[in-house]
């Protein structure tokens, strides 16, 4: 039996040690005024948010077929993923979803509409996928994937995907092109 794809791409509990602004050694409390515990420093005051991380993607599709990568890297390595990953600073969610799916495959796209937005508290993230056009069919994967490959919508490999955002997205995106409703979806998956 193939194990339940997991919903996070790595485990995220975070907690900083020492502050980013002057060195010293952070507490752990709940500042005044606020309401949740914060990573304080006593020593210059300054208070350290700790905010969700964002795994920006796309949904490819050329002449009806989407576009999967198999990992390169664990987590989940060996399994079926749509090109995606974390968003880095100074870039947009488009700009980090179309990185992605060029790092990860070599495709060439056309950004369309934001698609699923999945909420992923209990790791601290939230995945956004854009639908997106191939420009042609030629793939080029990088050192994140052991290869790419174009899958009818009936050949996708359920059993072999990586997280469960994966396989929601690509779930709502067979109901939709079989109804003609395209999304936007956003929901959370939490702890089942």
């Amino acid at each position: 039996m193939t194990p339940r794809a997991p919903d996070f791409y790595f485990p995220a509990p975070r907690s900083q040690r020492y502050c980013s602004q002057c060195g010293a050694t952070l507490s752990r409390e709940v500042p005044p005024g606020d309401n949740r515990l914060r990573d304080l420093c006593h020593h210059c005051g300054a208070v350290h948010y700790q905010n969700p991380r964002m795994v920006v993607g796309t949904v490819p599709v050329w002449e009806g077929r989407i576009l999967l990568c198999r990992r390169a890297i664990e987590p989940r390595y060996d399994t079926w993923t749509l090109p995606a990953g974390f968003m880095e600073l100074g870039e947009t969610t488009e700009q980090g979803a179309a990185r992605e799916t060029q790092e990860e495959s070599g495709a060439r796209i056309e950004l369309g509409a934001l698609y699923t937005v999945i909420d992923v508290p209990q790791v601290e993230q939230v995945h956004l996928y854009f639908l997106a056009r191939a420009l042609g069919p030629e793939l080029d994967p990088g050192p994140e994937s052991l290869y790419a490959r174009w899958f009818e919508p009936a050949e996708i490999p359920w059993d072999e995907l990586s997280f469960r955002t994966v396989a929601s997205t690509l779930r709502h995106y067979v109901q939709d092109r079989e109804n003609g409703h395209w999304g936007p979806h956003h929901y959370s998956l939490g702890k089942e």
